[in-house]
Formats: C-alpha cells, structure tokens, sequence
C-alpha cells in the first residue's frame, strides 16, 4: 500500500460523520408532542385568571371604600361630640363662673338675717333694722339675678344630696327622716348645689 492510500484512509476513518446530513434549522421549532398539551394549558389558565383577578381588585377596592366611609363617618361622629362637648362646657362656665363668689357672699346674708333676727328681739331701733332688711332684700335680688335660689328645708324629708344632717331629734308630729329645724340655709346655683343646708333630722321617738 502507497503512503498516498495509507493516508487517505486514516483520514476517512477519522470523521465518520463527515457525510451524515446536518439537522435542518428549521428542527429547533417543532414542538414535541409531549411538551404542546402542557403549553396550552398554562396559556388557558392564563386567560381564564385575567378575569379573577380584576374582580379581586374591584372588591377589595369597594372594601377599602367602604372602610374609609365608615373611617369617616366614626371621625365624623367624634367631631360633633366634641363640639357639643365645648358648648356644654362653654354654657356651664357661663352660668357658674361666679359660684365661689356667690359662695362666699352667703355669709354676708347669714349675719344679715341673724341680725334682723337679734333686732326683733332685743327691740333695737326701726330704722336699723329697715336699712338691714333693705340690704338683704338688695342681696338677694342679685342673687336671684345670677340664679341662686333658696333650698326649702323645713318640713321637708331629708334629701343628702342637698342637706347636711347635723342632729337627730326623736318626733312624735312628723315622719321619720324628717327636717325640723333649719340652722343654715342650703343654696342652690342654677341646677347646681351651691351650698347644703343644715338640718335637725327627726327620727322614730322611744
């Protein structure tokens, strides 16, 4: 055998595939019957979800609105007890602002009384007790003005919350828990207690 054939030969056996048909491009498209049904599928999944979604996004969108309607409604709701909260506040300011004062002038128609009374009975002259009576009758049209009123007490059963018990005396005439005597009057400020009254209170007698 020539070199020439020996070396044709080597090179023949070398590339055995040199004559196979190379794959057609065209190859890599195909799909295999395998893999179709399944991308057929995800795509039909696809299209049948598109709708859900959007219907959750429309109701969670009418959750959310109906939540800040309700937000609002309770803020709202809150802002308005709150402005009847200051005109309550506002309105009692203006009817008790002067309450201490008033308080404290009660004293000065307690000695006035004790004195029209210790006049009467000590026959002290006409002309002091008028000017004393005109005072306390001045007095007390300012406070009639401010809305203070007297508590009636006397013969009246005993109510604690606008009298103060400072005796107890047995009575066969009234009821138990009664008022007998009256030692200081009790004043009212509008609806509100300005002072107590202090009673003698009856009780069952023995």
């Amino acid at each position: 055998m020539t070199e020439k054939e020996t070396t044709a030969g080597v090179t023949e056996t070398d590339h055995p595939d040199a004559d196979a048909t190379p794959p057609s491009s065209d190859s890599k498209d195909v799909k295999s019957p395998a893999t179709a049904p399944i991308d057929d599928q995800e795509e039909a999944a696809e299209e049948s979800a598109a709708p859900a979604t959007i219907e959750e996004k429309l109701e969670a969108a009418e959750k959310q609105a109906q939540e800040n309607h309700e937000r609002f409604l309770r803020a709202a709701a809150e802002l308005d007890n709150f402005r009847k909260r200051k005109e309550r506040e506002v309105s009692d300011l203006r009817k008790y602002a002067n309450q201490s004062l008033l308080r404290e002038l009660l004293g000065v128609v307690d000695n006035l009384e004790r004195a029209l009374a210790s006049s009467g009975e000590n026959g002290k002259s006409e002309g002091l007790v008028e000017g004393v009576d005109m005072t306390l009758t001045e007095l007390l049209k300012i406070f009639d003005q401010f809305g203070v009123k007297p508590i009636e007490a006397l013969d009246k059963p005993f109510d604690p919350s606008i009298h103060e018990a400072v005796m107890q005396e047995p009575s066969d005439t009234v009821p138990a828990n009664t008022v007998l005597k009256e030692f200081q009057k009790g004043y009212m400020l509008r609806e509100r207690l300005l002072r107590p009254a202090m009673v003698v209170v009856s009780t069952e007698s023995a």
